[in-house]
């Protein structure tokens, strides 16, 4: 139960300087092939995002890392490893998603 009151205590996502840049990266390479795609993938990241201070814990302990608070949150074949604090969540990176 003690994970519950920690969670509730999640009040803002933070994102990382190499999360921000890979995410640019990613947003150009598909906006290479159409904007459209690539403000409609950002929009509906960004939304999915929102979600995690309500469940945090929901996703898969991180394959990337050896801790409980490491998570893998996984979207349309990218994996977005996130740290969990008391008062924040930490977006680490986004890479391309490979089965491990």
């Amino acid at each position: 139960m003690k994970w519950i009151v920690s969670f509730k205590m999640v009040e803002q996502i933070k994102r990382s300087a190499v999360f921000k840049e890979n995410l640019s990266e990613i947003l150009l390479f598909i906006a290479k092939d159409s904007k459209n795609r690539a403000n409609n993938f950002k929009n509906t990241l960004k939304e999915e995002l929102e979600k995690l201070p309500f469940m945090p814990f929901k996703y898969r302990k991180s394959i990337y890392f050896n801790q409980e608070n490491i998570r893998d949150f996984i979207f349309k074949g990218y994996c977005i490893p996130y740290v969990i604090n008391e008062k924040e969540i930490i977006l680490l990176d986004i890479i391309k998603w490979e089965e491990r």
